[in-house]
């Protein structure tokens, strides 16, 4: 008789069959992954939820400043007296971009010429607050301090101190947008040579600056400070007037003076102080001050530089 077959074995036997490595492989790779899975999301859903409560707590943190920041009342400073003790010297005249005050190597040096020269006449186109040291060293000179009035400014000022110092405002009719054209016109006309002449004839030259106090013109100044009127925006007076009446006065005596101009990194002061104070005569420099030491006046010059 033939041997028989178990009916079971070969029913469990078709059940399971057999895996090749490859499927085997893959099955094992998806488990694996699926396992990784479900970790990651458990170790990572955790550290998220801290974060978004963080957030919001932050937010929430930053709203509520804001909203008190803004419901509290703002007070402002009242320095249009000048008796005001809590408002900086002449906050009230300074425009922010031209507060472009010398820096400590700057004013070491001019301290150190100025020191040479004391006591002297001492004219200064720009803020009393800047130079005010200067004042201080010159006993037994003179002072005196040129400012640019803003518009809000009604009225002029003149400020006297035991040392001899004085304070006159003006207002400047120039724009610093106009410098080439006026220095064009003024190369044109005559009544622009350098030597004084009537009041007359200074009027009838652009650059002239015929608000300024008889005494800036009947004086002769050893020293002259252009660091006056504001000139760093196109909308500012500019310094156009202001250093050819430096060149004027330094001219006006017999003997040399000295006038040292600020700020000659921009184009307007490097153009003026060449044409009005020549290259022939600057004799120092550092960082944004030059130096130009004027010889007297000479009979009927008509120009300014001699090359």
């Amino acid at each position: 008789m033939p041997p028989q077959v178990s009916y079971c074995q070969s029913s469990a036997s078709h059940k399971t069959p057999l895996l090749s490595p490859n499927l085997r492989l893959k099955q094992i790779l998806r488990q694996k992954y699926r396992q990784n899975r479900m970790k990651f999301t458990k170790k990572k859903l955790i550290p998220l939820l801290v974060f978004i409560l963080f957030g919001a707590s932050t937010f929430r943190f930053l709203n509520i400043s804001m909203i008190r920041i803004t419901n509290s009342p703002i007070h402002h400073l009242d320095c249009s007296s000048s008796s005001s003790s809590v408002c900086p010297k002449n906050i009230q005249d300074q425009d922010p971009s031209e507060s472009n005050s010398p820096t400590d190597k700057e004013m070491q040096f001019l301290l150190e010429f100025f020191r040479s020269t004391v006591p002297s006449n001492l004219l200064v186109f720009g803020l009393e607050y800047k130079y005010s040291s200067l004042a201080s060293l010159n006993h037994g000179g003179t002072t005196l301090f040129i400012e640019d009035m803003l518009p809000k400014t009604s009225t002029i000022k003149i400020a006297i101190n035991n040392n001899n110092t004085r304070v006159h405002r003006i207002t400047y009719n120039t724009l610093a947008s106009n410098a080439y054209q006026l220095l064009r016109e003024a190369r044109e006309n005559p009544d622009c040579r350098p030597r004084l002449s009537s009041d007359d004839d200074l009027a009838k030259c652009q650059l002239a600056l015929t608000k300024l106090p008889r005494e800036v013109y009947g004086t002769v100044w050893d020293v002259v400070v252009v660091d006056g009127p504001g000139g760093a925006r196109p909308d500012s007076p500019g310094r156009m007037g202001s250093i050819y009446t430096a060149g004027i006065l330094a001219r006006n005596g017999g003997n040399a003076s000295h006038v040292i101009v600020h700020d000659v990194d921009r184009t307007v002061e490097k153009w003026y102080s060449w044409e009005y104070l020549c290259e022939e005569n600057l004799v120092a420099s550092k960082g944004r001050f030059w130096h130009f030491r004027i010889p007297g006046a000479t009979n009927n010059a008509t120009t300014f530089c001699t090359t």
